[in-house]
Order: C-alpha cells, then structure tokens, then sequence
C-alpha cells in the first residue's frame, strides 16, 4: 500500500528523530549512526484518524512515528475491535514487515501524526552497514514482542482497574525512554472508547475505572494529556514489574 496522499508533505532537510533518542538507551550511537538514523526522515507525511497500511496490503516500506500516535488492531467481523498495541514517537511499524506477503493486522494513526515512510532497501542498508543499528533496531523489535505478550497477560488475567493502572504505567515509561514527559505529565490521545477497545471492556467501564483512580489522587486527564500524582502509587496498583520494558538494555549490552 503507497503511503496515505492526504497531508504529505516532502521535508527539504533531514528532521531529527525520537528513534535516534530510543536507540540511544539500548548502546551510544556515533555521530554518523545517528546522522543516518535522521536522515530517513526525509520523507514525511501528516495522516489523521487514517489507516497507514490495511490487512491484506503487501508491506513495500516501514513507517516511522515521529509526532503522534499510532495503533494496531483487527477488526471482527461484528463490528468489534481490538487494538494490539499502540506506537508513539520513535516507534517503527515493524522494522522487518516486508519480509511478510501481506500484512496480518492494520495499523491506524490516532488522531494527527507526522510519519516517515523509509523504503525496505534503506531498512537493509542501514542494518548492513551499521551493525550497532541493526542491533538496536532488534532489540527494539523483541521489547515490541515482550509488550505483546505483557498485554496478553493484561487482558487475559487482570482484572479492569489492575489493567488501566499497568497501561498508564506503561506509557508513562515509554514516553519517559523518548523525552516526551515532564515529570508525571504526557500525551494521551486516547477516547474512552479506543481505552476499550485495548481493555477489553466497555466504554462506560472505563469511565468507571478512571473516575475510580481520579477520585483516589492517583491520575488527572486534560486536553488529550494525563498526570500521574503519584508514580509509586499508580505501579502498587497496577502490580507494574517494568522488567519486560528491557529499560536497562544498556547495561546488559
């Protein structure tokens, strides 16, 4: 599928990239890895509340999230659906996707995000010829993996106040990795609904559990951004082991 027509916008120069910022906590990047990180940049579009690729379509590039957000999902065929996973700034949309025929879920832009698209042979470029990338670009391929299956156990044996609490946990750690917070404050461009559709439960369930943690000081959401008050709290809650973040990679390499 050819990346989404409407709002594309051709960058002149290379724009620096919260990608660059995520690797950076898994090994030091010389200045030439990250100039070549940046560089991908180049070609870049805004795509609103659209899908950046379908299931079905053959994955012919990867698509990197630079400002916004993105998700995964499925849909069933009564209407419901389930969102797999979300993307934020500095995420890729599966770094190895074209070694597939065609893709097995979509991925969607939630609200406005600026996205770069890189064409697979600049993907295996890179990996070939920086070797420090290409390990970076693994690890965060197998943290992505560790997510999918901490969101399993999330849905599958949470129950639906542990659940939100551990994903608030999740995303402010996520936010934090890329520089995107301050203090207990971050982006969440979330509906109640799209919370749902993550959860497993209703969107008048959730109104429920966020009213719960807001009447206990625990979080406050405003203008499609939420504080946690007490990061300590919010994790007791959650029962939040950040362990299959993989945060301390760096020290582990």
């Amino acid at each position: 599928m050819d990346k989404p027509a409407a709002g594309r916008s051709r960058q002149e120069e290379p724009m620096s990239n919260t990608l660059t910022t995520k690797l950076t906590s898994f090994s030091d990047l010389s200045a030439e890895e990250a100039a070549a990180l940046d560089a991908v940049c180049n070609d870049t579009f805004t795509v609103k509340g659209r899908d950046l690729i379908r299931v079905g379509d053959r994955p012919e590039q990867v698509f990197l999230v630079l400002n916004g957000w993105a998700c995964r999902y499925k849909d069933l065929p009564d209407g419901k659906r389930q969102i797999l996973a979300y993307l934020i700034p500095g995420d890729l949309c599966d770094p190895h996707i074209f070694i597939f025929e065609q893709m097995d879920h979509s991925i969607r832009a939630i609200g406005e995000a600026r996205v770069a698209a890189i064409p697979k042979q600049v993907i295996l470029d890179l990996t070939e010829r920086y070797p420090a990338l290409a390990r970076g670009l693994w690890w965060s391929a197998l943290v992505d993996e560790a997510v999918s299956r901490e969101w399993l156990v999330n849905v599958a044996q949470r129950d639906s106040y542990t659940r939100m609490a551990h994903l608030f946990c999740e995303i402010w750690l996520r936010m934090c990795q890329v520089k995107l917070t301050t203090g207990g404050t971050f982006d969440l461009p979330l509906t109640q609904e799209q919370l749902g559709d993550t959860l497993g439960i209703t969107p008048v369930h959730v109104n429920r559990v966020l009213q719960r943690l807001r009447a206990e000081g625990l979080v406050t959401t405003r203008d499609r951004r939420m504080t946690i008050h007490d990061v300590d709290a919010l994790k007791a809650a959650a029962e939040f082991d950040p362990r299959y973040l993989h945060l301390d990679a760096r020290a582990a390499a």
